[in-house]
């Protein structure tokens, strides 16, 4: 993944500027930032849903946006909306998303049990909790076994057992490569190669984990 000058805006307002880095595949970067820094517009850029309107962007090899088309099917979006219907059960939602991705139908049974929603996989999403909502959301950016995770806040509603149930799939062990936006000074930084602070639109540090700690993060937030 390449951004070279990469930048967004939405009228006059500018929501991502000049942003330049480069992730190894199979490599994780996080994202640290106040609320309307960018960190969101950087995700939906990277999943093709926005088209930037300066610099340069490289996803799995492809220019972005022309080349869209080539890589939607590899990228899993995890966003804070769970983008599932809400009268459908979370089976018959993943059973959905399943044929668009041509996945075979007993991935959606493994990916359910992989999450922990077996028991309540055939309820309506209407009637779940945020927390069981967030893993069937999951569930649903991993069932086709994405090459690029872009994961916003993907712990979100979710309790101390049910985030490390669901780690193996979305962790730095998954095996893909990862975008991951974080509030979290400490824990934001466990598993990430590659940190990233952005404040007013803007980068405040792009550096290596190691060379970053809480107490820049939390410079971001003043």
């Amino acid at each position: 993944m390449q951004l070279r000058g990469a930048g967004r805006r939405y009228g006059e307002r500018a929501a991502l500027r000049d942003v330049t880095l480069e992730l190894e595949a199979g490599r994780t970067l996080v994202v640290f930032g106040p609320n309307g820094a960018g960190k969101t517009t950087l995700l939906r850029m990277l999943a093709t849903l926005l088209r930037p309107h300066a610099g340069e962007v490289r996803v799995l090899g492809r220019p972005l946006p022309d080349d869209g088309y080539a890589v939607r099917g590899r990228i899993g979006f995890l966003s804070h909306e769970a983008l599932l219907y809400r009268e459908l059960s979370g089976r018959e939602n993943l059973r959905f998303y399943a044929r668009l991705h041509r996945v075979a139908p007993a991935r959606v049974d493994a990916v359910l049990e992989a999450v922990g929603m077996t028991g309540r996989g055939d309820d309506p999403v209407a009637e779940l909790s945020r927390g069981m909502i967030q893993r069937l959301a999951i569930a649903r950016a991993v069932l086709h076994e994405p090459d690029l995770l872009l994961l916003d806040e993907p712990l979100a509603n979710l309790d101390p057992a049910a985030a490390a149930q669901v780690a193996p799939l979305i962790g730095p062990d998954s095996g893909a490569t990862r975008v991951v936006t974080s509030h979290d000074p400490a824990g934001g930084l466990q598993g990430a190669d590659l940190a990233l602070g952005l404040k007013a639109a803007r980068v405040a540090f792009l550096a290596p984990t190691a060379e970053i700690g809480p107490a820049q993060i939390g410079e971001l937030y003043r």
